[in-house]
């Protein structure tokens, strides 16, 4: 199983943060992850993954819906986002997410049960989010056996 993930939560609380909130689609001109993540979020407030180490984006409803633009996550990946919670994600953005090894982490009411800059440490082994700051604990429900093992090699490709 995955290690503990660890880093500080980054909120952006709405629902229905689309593919072309993540990454708008005129950068989407490069694959490359760090110039991508230079305008990631840039439209709600992207500067705040920069300003922080393994930052953990926490979202409402829907992250992620939108086009299938594969670029969301690589953006997410190139500014160090570590993991997403969200309430719900896109389909097709949870498996981008899978295929590029980003791990994510469905939790009801996630925007309401996080503060800006909460130290969080995901243990994927045992279904534990714990939020140091405010001292909680929240289960999650495990990704199935096969779609961890994805995650834990770095995504698709490096699995095969």
């Amino acid at each position: 199983m995955q290690k503990i993930i660890s880093g500080s939560a980054q909120i952006f609380a709405q629902n229905d943060i689309d593919t072309d909130l993540i990454i708008p689609a005129k950068y989407l001109t490069t694959s490359d992850s760090v110039e991508l993540a230079a305008h990631a979020l840039e439209a709600i407030d992207g500067e705040k993954l920069k300003s922080v180490e393994n930052p953990i984006v926490v979202a409402g409803k829907n992250f992620g819906c939108g086009s299938s633009r594969e670029h969301a996550v690589w953006a997410l990946a190139g500014t160090g986002v570590v993991a997403v919670i969200a309430e719900s994600f896109a389909r097709i953005f949870f498996r981008n997410s899978v295929n590029f090894g980003l791990s994510t982490f469905v939790i009801p009411d996630a925007s309401k049960k996080f503060a800006e800059g909460d130290a969080i440490e995901i243990d994927s082994k045992n279904s534990k989010i714990k939020n140091l700051t405010q001292k909680t604990e929240l289960k999650f429900e495990p990704l199935p056996r096969f779609l961890n093992e994805i995650v834990e090699a770095g995504g698709l490709l490096n699995q095969i």
